[in-house]
């Protein structure tokens, strides 16, 4: 395969925490500069797949601020020297008690921080030659965000949406009606084919879900 024909985009899974959270690696492969989302612990694991690839980070993107997400990024800032981006200021308060939350779940690595730039709705973040399209979509958390990559067709999703299934909304700041909103009114109208990366679990797309997904499809919306 020549570098003519590689995707712009390539996307890979690291499971880390107790929960299994869906930490990932996201790179331009004409450059093979990196972003890493959502590192929720085991830098080690991390940065052994950077080296593996022969990747650069540039910087972390965080998707929301509850524990399994987002306890590892002050430790991978600090090893990596790179900025944290994301999520949205409505999230702080998450990020504040992450030692609290870390504790709770035996993940004692767990750190407060401060990003280095919040995001917003319409913001964008590069990854090399990449520019990523943010959308701000609360309801399982309030400054839950999305990152989009349209000529790729791809997004990682963090804990909005799941293959069959859509995140929790019974932890402070979570609303049921917010996050079925944010999935029908932000996500689906992208397309049929956008492909996503959840938090947990498998990836899936926007069509595969608008059919079959019984929280937030078509036929649950009907049914509503």
């Amino acid at each position: 395969m020549t570098a003519q024909t590689l995707p712009p985009l390539k996307a890979m899974i690291i499971p880390v925490t107790p929960f299994q959270q869906n930490c990932s690696i996201l790179w331009c492969t004409a450059t093979n500069k990196a972003a890493v989302i959502d590192p929720g612990g085991e830098p080690s694991q991390v940065q052994a797949a950077l080296r593996q690839h022969g990747l650069t980070v540039e910087r972390i993107l965080v998707t929301h601020g509850h524990v399994d997400h987002a306890a590892g990024v002050a430790d991978l800032k600090a090893q990596l020297g790179v900025p944290v981006e994301g999520p949205h200021t409505a999230d702080g308060f998450w990020l504040e008690d992450l030692p609290v939350r870390g504790l709770e779940y035996g993940m004692r690595y767990a750190k407060t921080f401060t990003p280095d730039r919040w995001l917003a709705e319409g913001d964008t973040v590069t990854v090399g030659n990449l520019t990523l399209s943010v959308l701000h979509c609360p309801g399982h958390s309030p400054g839950h965000v999305v990152f989009y990559h349209a000529p790729s067709r791809f997004a990682v999703v963090g804990d909005v949406i799941f293959q069959g299934s859509i995140g929790r909304t019974d932890f402070p700041g979570g609303d049921h009606a917010t996050l079925i909103r944010s999935i029908r009114e932000k996500l689906f109208p992208l397309g049929d084919d956008i492909t996503f990366l959840p938090g947990h679990g498998n990836p899936s797309t926007f069509g595969q879900e608008r059919q079959t997904n019984p929280f937030c499809g078509d036929r649950a919306t009907m049914r509503g």
